[in-house]
């Protein structure tokens, strides 16, 4: 069982910066591909940005440019870097992990608030 914990969210205006942590513990960290989504009031939750086992990156059309997703085994973390924020950008942000034979995101955290205002 993967346990993830995400910290970093919070209150930040137009054009601001905020950096996401994930921690993550209970399996081999390194073995999983990561990902990061987001799901706005009344939206469907999506996608931001994933991070394959050996460092492949997606990025959502919207936040290309913008967002970087990175990961430290060592640590056992997986950030997400969120530069020239809009306030589109509001909502919860969750961290969540897969197995490498796995499609499906099994494993997710309780999420962390990011509000961006104008």
């Amino acid at each position: 069982q993967v346990l993830l914990v995400e910290s970093g969210g919070g209150l930040a205006q137009t054009g601001d910066s905020l950096r996401l942590s994930c921690a993550a513990s209970g399996g081999t960290f390194d073995q999983y591909p990561m990902a990061w989504f987001r799901q706005a009031p009344g939206k469907e939750r999506e996608v931001v940005a994933t991070i394959s086992r050996i460092g492949a990156r997606y990025y959502t059309d919207s936040v290309k440019g913008r967002f970087t997703i990175s990961r430290d085994n060592a640590k056992n973390t997986v950030y997400l870097q969120m530069n020239s924020l809009k306030p589109e950008d509001t909502a919860v942000y969750f961290c969540a992990a897969r197995s490498a034979t796995e499609l499906a995101y099994a494993y997710w955290g309780q999420g962390t608030q990011v509000t961006v205002s104008s």
